[in-house]
């Protein structure tokens, strides 16, 4: 690896762990970073994956504060995202990897409508006695397809599960954000060991990622906490439009 190399993958890692921690999607820098530089598709997903875990646990970390109250909500939904994120490793390592690929970018597309309209979703459900302090049973599931989707590829993974927490659960969005944080480590770091056992990883690029991704996590929770709830929602909504239209481009 040239040194030139070496320090794209750094800087995509840096720039992924300040984006997952505020967003999520950050696997469309470091990703296409790797297949430009020559790395076959399925090792780079899998080095990536590995890669951005330690970015996600330093994201978590920094958003400690708002995880304060949060602990049973996040063992119940956490319990989800380990679950979807096995399951979508192992699709991951079974299937062949166009087999959801014209899927995401509708997915994507989805979680922004939701977003954006989640001031009027959320009261509708409040009003109906639907929006609780866990979500239900609706949130559960969405967080394990979430999951499934997170440890099968995850591309803006963050923004389907905090759109899914917004709408199902009554919580000020700094706070749900940092719950998305904890999940989507969650789903990345099962889907991780599982991959470190059963598939070849280029470690030297797990190395580059882990390092920016853990400095980008705590740039990320800088900027992210100090974002109005309005402008937070629609840097999201953003984000997942801009993915969701890149994704189109190059794979349908």
């Amino acid at each position: 690896m040239s040194p030139w190399a070496a320090l794209a993958i750094f800087a995509a890692g840096l720039a992924a762990g300040t984006i997952n921690v505020i967003v999520g999607s950050g696997s469309l820098i470091t990703f296409p970073t790797l297949l430009a530089l020559g790395y076959p598709p399925l090792l780079a997903n899998v080095s990536n994956n590995v890669g951005l875990v330690p970015g996600a646990v330093s994201g978590a970390f920094a958003y400690r504060r708002e995880l304060d109250g949060q602990r049973s909500r996040v063992i119940r939904l956490g319990t989800a995202s380990l679950l979807g994120g096995m399951a979508g490793a192992a699709l991951l390592l079974g299937l062949p990897g166009s087999v959801f690929r014209s899927a995401v970018p509708f997915l994507i597309l989805v979680a922004c409508v939701l977003m954006a309209l989640q001031p009027r979703l959320a009261h509708a459900l409040e009003q109906r006695g639907d929006r609780k302090i866990h979500g239900g049973p609706g949130l559960f599931i969405g967080v394990f397809l979430t999951g499934v989707y997170g440890g099968y590829f995850g591309a803006a993974q963050g923004v389907i599960l905090i759109a899914l927490l917004a709408i199902f659960v009554h919580d000020d969005l700094q706070r749900l954000n940092a719950t998305k944080n904890v999940l989507g480590m969650l789903v990345n770091g099962v889907a991780g060991i599982l991959f470190i056992i059963f598939s070849p990883l280029s470690w030297p690029v797990i190395g580059l990622i882990a390092s920016g991704s853990v400095i980008g996590g705590q740039v990320g929770a800088h900027i992210g906490r100090r974002l109005p709830a309005p402008v937070l929602r629609w840097i999201i909504v953003v984000v997942g439009l801009v993915v969701a239209t890149i994704l189109s481009v190059e794979w349908l």
